[in-house]
């Protein structure tokens, strides 16, 4: 039988769409701060975000207490919006909780996963297979495989949660390669959950996502530290003084 894999929407669990206006601006704010456009504790100027962006106050506004929802921007009564640093104990903040959510969505799933459901995740793993050193197709079918697993679930504010913190993650995450050893662990991983829930056992599924939530986090961190060394190495190198040599030329 083929079955054919429909399109999810992702970007709400309600499936209320947002204002594709006000989306966009959510998106280009928050996508500035996590690349670092806009600095960690840097204020954040309501006006001039509005000139920033070609907009108006009140979608701005919108967006900021959108992004404080996020974790990405601190609002305080005396000192207003200022942006909060992306940094390895903001990434393993997030996947703390993603460990917590995303079992307890899994466990529902295996009680209530149709043959169809299970059918179409074995065609996403697959594909998930066949797209090694392609990030933007892996990110595009892997949203779609824990999508199916995830968007049935009845507490609307956990998928929501869910999508948020993806969504930060996959910016963060889309400057860096996935290593071999991760590659093999995310298809281990995807099928040891699959084998699960054919099995019913909502156990192991929820095992098995807490184990794979800890390897998402692990490797971001170090592929943020290895950047970052990356970073720093090239910074010592453009500031170290030349030498002069004997013969009056200087010398690395």
């Amino acid at each position: 039988m083929k079955i054919e894999v429909a399109s999810i929407d992702i970007g709400r669990a309600d499936g209320k769409p947002k204002h594709p206006k006000d989306r966009r601006l959510h998106d280009l704010i928050r996508e500035d701060i996590v690349e670092g456009r806009l600095k960690p504790e840097e204020r954040l100027v309501v006006a001039e975000l509005a000139k920033r962006y070609g907009t108006s106050s009140n979608p701005v506004r919108e967006a900021l207490h959108q992004l404080q929802g996020e974790g990405i921007v601190v609002i305080s009564h005396n000192r207003g919006a200022r942006v909060r640093a992306v940094d390895e104990d903001f990434v393993r903040n997030i996947f703390d909780i993603r460990a917590l959510i995303e079992p307890y969505l899994a466990r529902w799933f295996v009680d209530n996963a149709t043959d169809q459901e299970i059918q179409t995740l074995e065609l996403l793993q697959q594909r998930i297979e066949a797209t090694k050193n392609d990030y933007v197709s892996y990110r595009r079918v892997n949203e779609q495989f824990h999508t199916v697993i995830y968007s049935r679930h009845f507490n609307r504010e956990a998928i929501e949660l869910e999508i948020r913190q993806r969504e930060v993650l996959h910016i963060l995450s889309r400057g860096f390669t996935i290593s071999r050893a991760r590659w093999q662990a995310i298809t281990r991983e995807h099928r040891g959950i699959l084998e699960a829930i054919k099995q019913h056992d909502a156990n192991e599924a929820a095992r098995i996502t807490e184990q794979h939530v800890r390897g998402a986090c692990e490797h971001l961190i170090e592929q943020m530290r290895m950047a970052r060394a990356a970073r720093d190495m090239r910074t010592s190198g453009e500031t170290r003084p030349r030498v002069r040599s004997a013969a009056g030329r200087s010398s690395k």
